[in-house]
């Protein structure tokens, strides 16, 4: 049989980056709407370099388009593509959140380009992605243009890829059904609604808030003007009490402003006084110092005269300091050279004495010769040592051999404690590590749960006041063996637990959290091991039962922990109980799921709940990622730990061995020094013996002077010996009568010094009385100078007393004038200052002291002197003081509040004008959007209820709303019945179970279809949690509704279909394959893969 005739769409993958030379009609084509096409159709979508593609071009049809591929062949690839082609954003997606990340991994930039249908001419919407910046580059038919044009032309065409009823993607489906009653209602306007409807709607909300808020406004207003009248009528009576005393106060600043003018007169009559008696002074102070100016020319002359004097007496004063101090110089010169001749004198009587001691030392020498050789007379025959030394010598010998031997053992024995030392070493720092690790957990800890880690010190510090055993928090004691399965712990043990601290005893417990929590206010969390040991608790089932399906072990062999957290876990979290299996379990979790029937999952990288239902018995699941770890990730190798404990203490031990054997070997050569020591004392004693004869022959060889015979050798001599032959050489006898001493030599030399330094005295002497001289004169002079200035400084003196008496007199006027004057400027300061301030109390220009004529009538009213005006202020004051209680702040108040109580009358009836407006357009708008609304939820409710029967089963949309005017609360509500015994039910995220979710999703979005005026709708991947029943039954009402006359274009994603589907002409069905056996771009042939299916359907 031949294959149906259709028209055919094409779709493919270039695995290469060459672009395709295929190209497809509809795509240049502008007569959209005889292929079918609606306004803002997808005539063909190209993708370069994005995801999972090198190039690839779709042609979709102008109805239905089913996209079909296995998981990961890049069918989600496509909706992203439509999606970011047509300026949505990355979180419509649900996938990343940088657009960059849609590039494909290893290019630097991708492109997508969607070409739409119009009726004037296609739109080609082009977008180039780059990976560094995350930036892109916008093209609207081939011109380069902002995304703010293509989003405005995007929306001409009334396309909305973030309105969930119309581009529902992948990661969103599970959102659709969490929407609420108002967002769906929104979602439902925008989507299938005229374009104004969502626009009433908005205005309507708009308008209510602002009715609400008017409302609010003018009954506060009203309130607040009826408070504001009675609040004046209250005040109304001190309002005239105060203008009465400002009467009072008015007059009192008049008589204040007029009383610094009568001041200023008052100062201005007594300074011309003043002025008048400053003069006369004046005069008189002229007169008298005329007659005092000859005695002071006279002092002048005197004083002239001294001058010069005063002036050569300080120069002869300098000169005679000089030659003072020159003559001191000449002085000390002398006591050198008289210190130089008593050390010359002194070098002579230390060479005679020297001399006289050398006789003495000749005598004393010789008497000991004498008694030498007596001494050695004396002596007589001595037994021969010398077999008591050679004995002693290899004694001694064998004493070096035993402690060679010794010290070699100490060698062996000091390497061997090297090398353990060593090894001791290297595992207290491999163990040193391991508790830095712990260290370091216990520094997170402290970061992240302060109140923790302070309880956590104290309890270190106070361990012993409880009596059973205390655990510190599950995080610290809990040791993952392989980091990459911390995720899996972490995610089955709570966070409060992790940092839980463990007890063995009720009683520990308490006592703990009465200190922590109750005294140091700590927030920390605490729990208690079972009485009765759960960590061995067995599983369920064998493991070796469940590895078929992926799983590789329990969550209790992933971890250690003591026994009491073990037993905890157990009993809690049932750890020993709760598999973790590996991407296979996943791939294959729906069979896992309904065979194991397990409560808790864990696959590579996700965690299941599975429930079951206690009135249906159906089975719930949900599932969630993992996270990544973030207390467990260090991990410590208990084994590596205790063996490294064991090792430690094996090379302690081994050390100790040989610290003990090293000090038994040490013990021994101490012995054997002590008795070496013992050998070489008597050697030396008998040595002694042995040489006491040959040192006396030796001494009084010496004495004499007399050398050693040739064949005797030093070496020969001991020690003591040849000390005493060194010490003894240099006071021989025949040397000491050769140093003898020619003083007669030294005293010649000695008067010869003498002679030449007394020369040097005489010079200087000579230089000193000179000097001498010169100061002399020097002093003659300033005493004739003195006695000249003496007689010029008392008739100085008489001068100045002749003219003391007329001194006084002038200084005496001097005063007067003076203070005078400082009357004179104190008045005038004060003229001034009255001045001023009456100019500026009265406001008058500079330089004028004429009264103004705005005040010149109201200081006629007043008295002229200053008694007068004080006796008018004190009667004004009293009188101010009598109306007591007022405030001008209550006047103020009072004129602004009436200012007030007018304007808010204004106001309010603004206000009220306002209010009856909006009320009229809020009926206005109100009955041009609910009609509408109304007929439209209707059509909707009509499709949906007919989609559900057709499937045997009830469902309905309305429009539901607790309150007709909260425009803001209106919303459709979907409510479905997928079972005869049970009643309508709202469709939310918890009541139905996923199928029926997505069943419930997918009707809806049919319903829609008819109504749509958008020009396209993507649904990805929703069929995946329906049952084959209800997914054949849906599958039926998608084509006979997409394919229908008056429909717009339908994107179906989907990884599987069902076998003997009901298909349409109108459907275009999109295979997306992808893999390492993909056929290259050029050798793909339709025409090829058509004969070849002929000819299987003829064989």
């Amino acid at each position: 049989m031949d294959l149906p005739q259709k028209r055919k769409r094409i779709s493919y993958e270039l695995t290469n980056s060459q672009p395709s030379t295929r190209e497809a009609a509809p795509s240049t084509s502008t007569n959209g709407q005889a292929g079918g096409f609606v306004e803002g159709a997808i005539l063909r979508i190209t993708m370069h370099n994005f995801l999972t593609y090198d190039h690839s071009q779709v042609f979709p049809g102008p109805k239905l388009n089913m996209i079909v591929g296995a998981n990961g062949t890049g069918k989600s690839s496509i909706v992203c593509a439509i999606c970011l082609g047509l300026a949505g954003k990355t979180a419509v997606l649900g996938r990343g959140d940088k657009v960059g990340l849609y590039v494909k991994r290893g290019c630097s930039k991708g492109s997508v380009e969607i070409e739409l249908y119009r009726a004037n001419g296609n739109l080609i919407i082009s977008r180039e992605i780059q990976e560094e910046n995350n930036q892109s580059t916008w093209m609207l038919n081939k011109k380069h243009a902002s995304q703010r044009a293509v989003e405005e032309a995007v929306k001409e065409l009334h396309i909305q890829v973030g309105n969930l009823c119309q581009f529902l993607p992948q990661e969103k489906v599970g959102e659709f059904a969490k929407m609420s009653n108002i967002e769906l209602l929104e979602a439902t306007e925008k989507s299938v609604g005229p374009p104004e409807m969502y626009e009433f709607h908005c205005e309507l909300k708009t308008y209510c808030s602002k009715e609400s808020k008017l409302e609010n406004v003018c009954k506060e207003k009203a309130d607040f003007l009826e408070m504001a009248r009675q609040r004046n009528e209250r005040n109304k009576l001190d309002v005239k009490r105060y203008y009465m005393k400002k009467r009072h106060l008015d007059r009192i600043q008049m008589l204040e402003k007029k009383k610094p003018l009568v001041e200023y007169e008052t100062a201005r009559k007594e300074l011309e006084g003043v002025k008048k008696e400053r003069e006369e002074m004046k005069r008189k102070l002229k007169s008298l110092k005329e007659a005092q100016e000859p005695l002071l020319r006279k002092i002048r002359s005197v004083e002239s005269q001294l001058q010069p004097i005063e002036h050569q007496m300080k120069e002869l004063t300098a000169g005679i300091k000089d030659a003072s101090q020159k003559c001191k110089q000449k002085h000390d010169q002398l006591e050198l050279r008289n210190k130089e001749v008593d050390n010359i004198r002194q070098d002579l009587s230390l060479k005679q004495t020297e001399e006289a001691d050398r006789q003495k030392r000749i005598g004393h020498t010789q008497l000991m010769i004498k008694d030498l050789q007596k001494e050695l007379q004396n002596m007589g025959s001595m037994e021969d040592v010398t077999p008591q030394i050679e004995a002693v010598n290899a004694e001694l010998k064998n004493i070096q051999d035993e402690k060679a031997k010794l010290e070699g053992e100490s060698l062996d024995l000091r390497r061997d404690k090297d090398e353990a030392s060593g090894e001791l070493h290297r595992l207290q720092n491999r163990l040193r590590s391991l508790e830095d690790m712990m260290k370091m957990k216990e520094d997170k800890l402290r970061v992240r749960f302060r109140d923790t880690y302070t309880a956590l010190m104290w309890l270190r510090n106070n361990r012993d006041r409880f009596e059973g055993n205390v655990y510190d928090p599950m995080m610290l004691v809990i040791n993952v063996r392989d980091a990459r399965h911390a995720k899996y712990v972490e995610s089955q043990i709570p966070a409060n637990d992790l940092r839980a601290f463990v007890f063995q005893r009720q009683e520990d417990m308490e006592k703990f959290m009465t200190e922590v929590r109750d005294t140091q206010r700590l927030r920390v969390n605490s729990v208690i091991a079972p009485a009765e040991s759960c960590s061995k608790r067995p599983p369920s089932r064998p493991l070796e039962t469940l590895k078929r399906y992926g799983f590789f072990s329990y969550l209790r062999e992933l971890f250690d922990a003591p026994e009491e957290v073990m037993s905890y876990l157990c009993h809690q979290y049932r750890v020993n109980d709760v598999p973790v299996g590996t991407e296979k379990t996943k791939s294959m979790i729906e069979m896992v799921i309904r065979e194991l029937q397990l409560r808790v999952i864990y696959t590579a990288e996700e965690k299941y709940n599975v429930k079951k239902s206690n009135y249906s018995n159906n089975v719930v699941s949900s599932n969630s990622a993992l996270r990544p770890s973030q207390f467990l990730t260090m991990t410590i190798d208990a084994d590596e730990r205790h063996q490294l404990e064991e090792q430690l203490r094996a090379a302690e031990r081994k050390v100790q061995r040989c610290d003990q054997r090293m000090a038994a070997v040490r013990e021994q050569l101490t012995k054997l020094d002590r008795h070496d020591n013992e050998l070489r004392a008597k050697k030396k004693k008998l040595s002694e013996l042995k040489g006491k004869k040959r040192q006396l022959e030796q001494k009084i060889s010496t004495k004499q002077d007399r050398y050693l015979p040739p064949k005797t050798s030093c070496v020969q001599l001991c020690f003591k010996s040849a000390i005493f032959y060194i010490f003894f050489s240099l006071c021989s006898l025949r040397q000491m009568e050769q140093n003898e001493i020619n003083l007669q030599a030294i005293e010649e030399e000695t008067n010869t010094k003498i002679a030449a330094v007394n020369n040097k005295k005489v010079a200087i002497m000579e230089e000193y009385l000179s000097r001498m001289q010169m100061k002399a004169r020097m002093s003659m002079e300033k005493v004739y100078l003195a006695l000249q200035s003496a007689g010029l400084s008392a008739e100085k003196t008489k001068l100045k007393t002749d003219c003391r008496d007329s001194l006084a007199e002038l200084k005496q006027a001097e005063g007067v004038y003076t203070k005078l004057d400082q009357i004179k400027t104190n008045l005038l300061a004060k003229c001034k200052t009255l001045m001023s301030r009456a100019s500026a109390i009265c406001k008058m220009s500079p330089g004028e002291t004429a009264v103004p004529d705005e005040l010149h009538a109201d200081f006629s009213q007043l008295p002229d002197t200053l008694d007068e005006i004080d006796a008018m202020l004190n009667e004004e004051k009293t009188r101010a003081e009598c109306f007591t209680g007022l405030s001008v702040a209550v006047v103020e108040e009072y004129n602004r509040r009436e200012l007030e109580i007018k304007n808010m009358e204004k106001e309010l009836d603004d206000k009220t004008n306002a209010l009856r407006t909006y009320r009229q357009n809020i009926a206005e708008a109100k009955e041009r959007w609910l009609n509408s609304l109304k007929q439209l939820v209707d059509q909707i409710n009509e499709r949906f209820s007919d989609f559900f029967r057709s499937m045997q089963c009830a469902g309905e949309v309305d429009l539901h709303s607790e309150n007709e005017e909260e425009y803001d609360k209106y919303g459709i509500r979907i409510r479905v019945k997928f079972r005869s015994t049970t009643q309508l039910h709202e469709l939310t995220p918890h009541h139905q179970s996923g199928g029926e979710r997505s069943v419930s999703t997918m009707l809806y979005l049919m319903a829609l279809q008819e109504l749509n005026r958008c020009p396209f709708r993507v649904v990805d991947e929703i069929n995946q949690g329906m049952d084959p029943v209800n997914e054949r039954r849906v599958f039926d009402i998608v084509v006979r509704t997409a394919c229908g006359v008056n429909t717009s274009q339908y994107f179906f994603i989907t990884p599987k279909l069902l076998q003997n589907l009901q298909y349409a002409e109108q459907m275009t069905i999109l295979c997306v394959h992808n893999g390492p056996y993909m056929l290259p771009p050029n050798k793909w042939s339709e025409k090829a893969f058509m004969r070849r299916a002929k000819r299987g359907h003829n064989c």
